[in-house]
């Protein structure tokens, strides 16, 4: 099997000190496309490996037996950025228990990224079993390029969203500009960051949570194009991807107020990087995480088994509560109840499924000429 590897690349055994490096890839372009594309890989690998199970494919039109009789194998999970830490804790737990059953070893590398970039990079060749990302569109890109087969919502618990989320808007500590609402956004004055939705995943969600803001809350249409028209007329400038929206808010020292993931803003609490000076709006989008097998790839590398294991491992109480634990609202509903105090309750919570589903929503508000340039060329 054939990854693309990073000369960074680091190995973890349970109970024992890092180890500096790992013997490097054979093919160097793929090496030297993954360095290119700024992705970062780790490893985690168990200590002991034995086991044998054969797996017919489903994705190739002729069948074939795949073996997974190796003393180890190895998966690579292709995610976003902020998931990290929660995989950090996860794959640790999956690796054991996949030890423990199964009686072998897993290596599972992990890639992370802005989703969009990810996204690229899979297409681009680097070769992922399981890819987790931003949003579904994201997904079905994948799918479209004929790695991913259809229907891979319905192959894992929750139509494969692994995780909930919803925008917050984060403000200046002591929220001097007394920020409490979408409607504040509009107010002449008060400077909005939030990244470009024409490249950034992120931003796609907080545009849709402005719409949804009007137009799932009585209002119509055009009441909703004007109340977003007016909120981007306070945006100052339009960073590419989330993280270089935080810079701006942060390091620069630029707006009022952070259009933000709630789990990124938990998370950068957690980690002392941010005063968590928030409001959770009670009308908001479920931003949905979801997660797939990448089907052309697991059956070249003869990984389904263990990959699809992984994938359903992710909905289990046990994985759920560590997504819960650095931010993210559970999918699992036991779980969800245990926490539930956690997070401010949303009274009126809607999905991309409500707007028309991604597809509808990509032509309608981001595709060339569509909403998001005409109110871009509308002067801001």
């Amino acid at each position: 099997m054939t990854h693309l590897q990073p000369k960074n690349l680091q190995v973890f055994r349970p109970g024992k000190q890092l180890f500096p490096q790992l013997k490097p890839a054979s093919n160097r372009q793929t090496s030297a496309f993954l360095l290119a594309a700024g992705l970062s890989l780790s490893t985690l690998v168990p200590v002991y490996a034995v086991g044998s199970v054969s797996k017919t494919i489903r994705f190739n039109q002729k069948p074939q037996l795949i073996s997974q009789g190796r003393k180890t194998v190895e998966i690579t999970l292709v995610s976003y950025a902020v998931t990290k830490a929660a995989y950090d804790r996860i794959v640790p737990k999956f690796v054991a228990k996949w030890k423990r059953e199964k009686g072998q070893d897993v290596v599972i590398r992990q890639s992370y990224g802005g989703s969009g970039s990810q996204t690229r990079a899979v297409l681009d060749g680097l070769e992922a079993d399981v890819v987790a990302l931003a949003l579904a569109l994201d997904t079905k890109k994948i799918e479209k390029a004929g790695l991913i087969g259809p229907g891979w919502e319905k192959e894992a618990p929750n139509n494969s969203i692994v995780t909930h989320s919803v925008v917050a808007l984060e403000t200046r500590e002591g929220n001097p500009k007394k920020i409490q609402s979408w409607n504040d956004l509009a107010k002449p004055g008060v400077k909005v960051i939030t990244a470009n939705p024409k490249t950034s995943g992120g931003a796609r969600w907080n545009f849709l949570a402005l719409w949804g803001a009007i137009a799932k809350n009585g209002g119509t249409e055009a009441q909703a194009l004007k109340y977003v028209t007016q909120v981007f007329r306070n945006v100052p400038v339009l960073p590419k991807d989330a993280r270089e929206s935080s810079d701006v808010f942060y390091n620069k020292g630029q707006g009022d107020v952070l259009l933000n993931y709630e789990n990124e803003i938990i998370l950068a609490a957690q980690q002392g990087k941010s005063s968590p000076s928030y409001v959770v709006p009670q009308v908001n989008i479920s931003i949905d995480g979801p997660v797939a097998v990448v089907d052309k790839n697991v059956d070249k590398h003869g990984t389904r088994q263990v990959s699809q294991a992984f994938v359903q491992f992710l909905f289990t109480p046990e994985a759920q509560r560590e997504f819960a634990k650095v931010g993210f609202r559970p999918v699992n509903s036991a779980v969800a109840k245990e926490v539930q105090n956690k997070f401010p309750k949303i009274s009126k919570l809607y999905n991309v499924q409500s707007l028309g589903g991604w597809d509808t929503v990509q032509k309608k508000f981001f595709d060339d000429g569509a909403i998001f340039d005409r109110i871009q060329s509308s002067g801001r």
